[in-house]
């Protein structure tokens, strides 16, 4: 059973997600005409890529990530030769679409001798001392995992986020851009506020100026100003402006879709900006605040969806991975817990059932899963349902604020999913560990928004379900809205 999942969890769990599906949702766009009304995840691109699936940003960012999870110091050497290697083995094996100063210093690094990261940096610095352009957007774009690596020290997280930069963009203003951003990430993971500046005082001395006066440029300006966005500064500013001009103060984690929807507008390398707004939308609002129309399309190298992206940012956040215990549990099955597989009152193709029911997805005749609780490794996907018509939902039991602080939207969110599945003519399990709260729950917001008056919605849940919690915020707002 896994404890009370602090805030802080929720947030660090979405910041790859939330990169991720920035940078699925500007793909279609990139160096292309803008979306006509909403930016979709069709796929296109430069890669040319599936729909829903990341680019190199993403792919990048999981060199970097896969390193973190395994718990090593990201200002270490051995790190910083893992991902270097992560880095080249990408190049030969997974790379869809890599930027240019990137693949020049790669290409150039094998052919140096010395120590994977060192080489790297040799040829980062040559390739800055012939040209003196290298301040691209490609080391910004990957940063966002320092950020949530090690929360508790900003220091350690600038000279990590640094580090890393340098290794294929030798330019002092794209270390800044990336220790700004890892900076703002901690910053969004630890304390629930989106403050940019935080991190002016850990830039270069001689750009700390320059800097400030280009966060407060980008502040609540339009994004379409910064077109440019290939340069690091601008790449940023466009990320950033994508995000404070669609801040309404409400605290809604609706803020994360109209920033990315803003950030693919922005136009010009729409993917990127996208992704770089999200990771830090996600650090802000968390997995919780990832719709799950997102979270069902998101994929790409190498093989991972949503829950592997869930899995790596909470390893890294926790200090590294821990074998046998979540996220990185092969399952999290219970014996001791009964089956339920109950068919929901209003909708029989709806059926509730408990962590029990997820090894009887065959003998329920289900053909897609939405779990309410965490999942082990081996949990997702359910046997003999496909990887995208299993969904998970970040939703605790605690009637606390902090616990589910996006409550209604989840609620909404999932019943959107359910309603979704139906339309397709799927028949879908609903389960959390034991059925006694988060399923009937989700149950009871499904049936309102089917039309059913919420007295009558919760009496049916009741009686079908005689054992459960009808009680407390989560059953409040679940029958009548936050």
């Amino acid at each position: 059973m896994v404890a009370q999942r602090p805030i802080a969890l929720d947030r660090a769990a979405g910041v790859l997600l939330g990169g991720a599906c920035g940078d699925a949702l500007g793909v279609p766009y990139e160096m292309a005409a803008p979306p006509v009304g909403e930016a979709v995840m069709k796929g296109g691109g430069l890669g040319p890529y599936d729909p829903g699936e990341w680019s190199d940003d993403t792919q990048m960012t999981l060199c970097v990530a896969d390193v973190a999870a395994r718990g090593m110091d990201l200002t270490d050497a051995d790190a910083l030769d893992a991902v270097a290697e992560a880095f080249t083995g990408w190049l030969v094996g997974g790379a869809t679409d890599v930027g240019a100063q990137t693949r020049t210093v790669l290409t150039d690094a094998a052919r140096l001798e010395g120590r994977p990261h060192e080489r790297l940096t040799a040829a980062s610095l040559s390739l800055h001392d012939r040209t003196g352009l290298t301040a691209g957007n490609g080391a910004l774009m990957r940063t966002s995992v320092v950020g949530i690596w090690n929360v508790g020290d900003r220091e350690a997280t600038a000279r990590a986020a640094r580090s890393i930069a340098r290794l294929t963009h030798a330019d002092p203003l794209a270390a800044d851009s990336s220790v700004l951003w890892s900076e703002a990430i901690r910053v969004a993971v630890t304390a629930g506020r989106l403050d940019l500046a935080s991190g002016l005082d850990l830039v270069s001395p001689e750009h700390q100026d320059d800097w400030s006066s280009w966060v407060e440029e980008a502040t609540g300006e339009d994004p379409g100003r910064f077109v440019n966005n290939g340069y690091t500064v601008t790449a940023l500013q466009a990320a950033w402006a994508a995000i404070t001009t669609t801040d309404r103060g409400d605290r809604s984690p609706i803020h994360l879709q109209r920033g990315l929807q803003a950030a693919v507008r922005a136009g010009h390398d729409t993917d990127t900006v996208a992704a770089i707004a999200g990771s830090l939308l996600g650090a802000r609002y968390g997995a919780s605040g990832v719709p799950t129309q997102w979270r069902r399309m998101v994929h790409g190298w190498p093989g991972y969806r949503a829950h592997d992206l869930v899995e790596i940012a909470v390893s890294t956040w926790s200090g590294g991975r821990t074998p046998g215990t979540w996220p990185s549990v092969a399952t999290m099955a219970d014996p001791a817990i009964a089956t339920l597989g109950l068919p929901h009152p209003i909708d029989p193709d709806i059926v509730l059932g408990t962590i029990s029911d997820l090894s009887r997805t065959r003998e329920l005749g289900v053909q897609a899963v939405v779990s309410l609780c965490p999942v082990g490794l081996e949990d997702i996907p359910a046997e003999g349902i496909p990887s995208r018509d299993h969904l998970e939902a970040w939703l605790d039991e605690d009637d606390t604020d902090d616990s589910n602080p996006h409550l209604d939207f989840v609620l909404d969110d999932v019943s959107s999913a359910l309603r979704q599945f139906r339309a397709e003519g799927k028949r879908v399990l609903v389960h959390c560990r034991d059925a006694t709260r988060r399923t009937p729950a989700v149950a009871l917001r499904y049936a309102v928004d089917l039309g059913v008056a919420p007295e009558l919605a919760e009496r049916s849940i009741r009686q079908a379900m005689p054992g459960i919690r009808a009680e407390g915020r989560l059953w409040e707002v679940a029958a009548h809205g936050a």
